[in-house]
């Protein structure tokens, strides 16, 4: 009997990956994924059957993982955490009988704030400003509810060719809610080649250098930059 692995290898740098997902990657005969995020793994699957394809193959990538697990072990792959914007809920929304286990890993999010300090440091959410699948208005009511509930704000998918302006817009809306001098970062590449970041104010923000790659974070009306580090504090009473 065979097994699907819906593994979560992380921000995308080897060394970033958990334990457990290096182990069912190197358990696994046949590894499925986006093209790109195969290459990031390239070093530990050199002896493995890959399938991989481009970008919107999503559910053919699914498909083709749990037909392969009936009498195979297979890994498809997501960056991050494959439960969080990754392939683990469309795996387990055409899963019949398969035998599936979801593997965790380290999120956009999560990576971007270890490189700022500890801006996600009280109550956070992440919203996606890809209209693929969402329409914008909901995005945008979901950005206004968010800041309106005083979240740490962490933005997926901010800015591409084709809504340059998405970003810009819900920045706007956040600033009903949040002081001009609220710290906003922006990561790219976060813990993989690449990497840069930096930290303005809401008043400040320049988003000229932001892309796919990067993740945006606004702070709640607490969150300060000290020494450089981004910090949302806890509450605890110093």
């Amino acid at each position: 009997m065979g097994k699907l692995y819906i593994v979560g290898i992380g921000p995308g740098g080897l060394k970033h990956m958990t334990i457990k997902a290096k182990e069912v990657i190197e358990e696994s005969e046949i590894i499925v994924g986006y093209t790109k995020y195969i290459d990031l793994i390239r070093p530990l699957i050199e002896d493995k059957e890959i399938f991989s394809t481009g970008m919107m193959k999503e559910e053919e990538r699914c498909r083709e993982a749990l037909r392969l697990s009936k009498d195979k072990v297979v890994a498809i792959i997501s960056t991050g955490d494959a439960g969080i914007y990754g392939m683990a809920g469309l795996v387990l929304e055409l899963r019949k009988d398969e035998n599936v286990e979801v593997i965790p890993g380290v999120t956009a999010s999560s990576a971007a704030a270890s490189i700022l300090g500890a801006p996600i440091m009280h109550d956070s959410c992440n919203i996606s400003l890809s209209d693929l699948m969402t329409p914008y208005e909901l995005i945008k009511k979901r950005v206004d509810m968010a800041a309106q509930a005083d979240f740490v704000i962490t933005l997926y998918n901010p800015k591409s060719k084709g809504r340059p302006h998405y970003l810009r817009e819900n920045l706007e809306t956040i600033k009903k809610y949040r002081s001009g001098n609220t710290p906003v970062a922006v990561v790219k590449n976060a813990l993989r080649e690449g990497e840069e970041y930096e930290i303005y104010t809401l008043d400040s923000f320049d988003d000229s250098n932001v892309d796919m790659l990067s993740v945006v974070v606004i702070g709640n009306s607490q969150s300060f930059v000290r020494d450089g580090i981004f910090i949302t504090p806890r509450g605890y009473r110093l």
